[in-house]
C-alpha cells in the first residue's frame, strides 16, 4: 500500500469522521455495515478472516454472532485500527487479533470458511496477489465478502465540486462496484453483485467540511484550502441541505472447486 494509505489509516481518527458522517446523514436509515451483515451467511462452528477491519463497525451488535463461531480472526495493517476493533469486540475465546496485510496472508491453505474485506481492495498495490492469497485460504465451498463503492458515488460528487482545483483522473478507481467483477472472476467461480440503495442529506456545511479534510492523502480534495472547500460548498447547498449520491454495494464470491 502506498505511503499516502498507510498515512491515512495509521489513526483511526479520519475513519471516524467519514463513518459519523454517514450515520448522521444517510438517508437509508438501516445502515450501510447492518445491510452488509444481513447479507453474510454465517453458520455455527465455521472459522471466519476479517481483513482490513478497519473501527470495527461491522461487528457492533453482532457479538451473539461471533460467539457461534469457531473462530474470527480480526486483521489490519494498521494496529491503531486492530485495537479500535479489538474495543468493540473485546477478548472472547475464539477472536484473535493481527496485524496483516491482504497481500501476504499468513494462515496455511484452506484454512477459513469465509473471508471478509471491505472498503479495502481498492487501496492494495497488487489487486491480483490480495485475490490470489484470498482464494487460498478460502476452503473448497469458502465465501469471500468484500464491500465496495461506485465510480458515481460520494466522493466522486466531491471531487466534480471542485473539477478546475483537482485532476479528477487521479481519483482511485481501482476497484469498485463497475470493475470488481472482472477481478474476482478470475479467481472464484461464481461471482455476485449487490447493491445498497442510500444517498446524503447534509444539512451542515462543517460537518461536511470536515470530511472533505478527512479524505487527504487518498483524495485531492482533502489537500485543498479550507476557505475554497467551505464557499464552493456553501453555493451547493440548496434549502440549508446537500443531496450527494452514494453507491455502494458489495460482492459475494465462491470458491467451489
Amino acid at each position: 500500500m502506498s505511503n499516502k494509505v498507510i498515512e491515512q489509516y495509521q489513526k483511526h481518527n479520519n475513519l471516524d469522521i467519514r463513518v459519523e458522517l454517514h450515520k448522521r446523514y444517510s438517508k437509508n436509515k438501516f445502515g450501510f455495515n447492518n445491510w452488509i451483515f444481513s447479507n453474510y451467511q454465517i453458520a455455527e462452528d465455521i472459522k471466519v478472516l476479517e481483513l482490513g477491519c478497519g473501527t470495527g463497525e461491522l461487528w457492533k451488535n453482532q457479538l451473539d454472532v461471533i460467539d457461534k463461531m469457531e473462530q474470527l480472526i480480526v486483521t489490519d495493517f494498521s494496529s491503531d485500527m486492530v485495537e479500535k476493533t479489538k474495543s468493540v469486540i473485546g477478548n472472547r475465546d475464539n477472536v484473535e487479533y493481527k496485524i496483516m496485510d491482504i497481500q501476504n496472508i499468513s494462515f496455511e491453505n484452506e484454512t477459513f470458511d469465509i473471508v471478509i474485506a471491505n472498503m479495502l481492495l481498492h487501496h492494495v498495490d497488487d489487486i491480483d496477489k490480495a485475490l490470489d492469497e484470498v482464494n487460498r485460504v478460502l476452503k473448497k465451498g469458502g465465501i469471500f465478502y468484500c464491500a465496495t463503492f461506485g465510480e458515481n458515488g460520494v466522493v466522486d460528487y466531491l471531487a466534480s465540486l471542485f473539477k478546475n482545483e483537482i485532476n479528477r483522473e487521479l481519483e482511485n478507481k481501482t476497484f469498485t462496484l463497475q470493475n470488481g467483477k472482472n477481478y474476482l472472476i478470475r479467481y472464484f467461480n461464481n461471482v455476485e453483485k449487490l447493491i445498497y440503495d442510500d444517498e446524503l442529506q447534509v444539512t451542515n456545511i462543517d460537518d461536511l467540511v470536515q470530511y472533505i479534510q478527512s479524505l487527504r492523502g487518498i483524495s485531492e480534495i482533502g489537500s485543498l484550502d479550507e476557505t475554497i472547500i467551505r464557499k464552493r460548498l456553501e453555493m451547493k447547498f440548496n434549502n440549508s441541505m446537500l443531496v450527494i449520491p452514494k453507491e455502494y454495494g458489495m460482492f459475494i464470491a465462491r470458491k467451489e472447486n
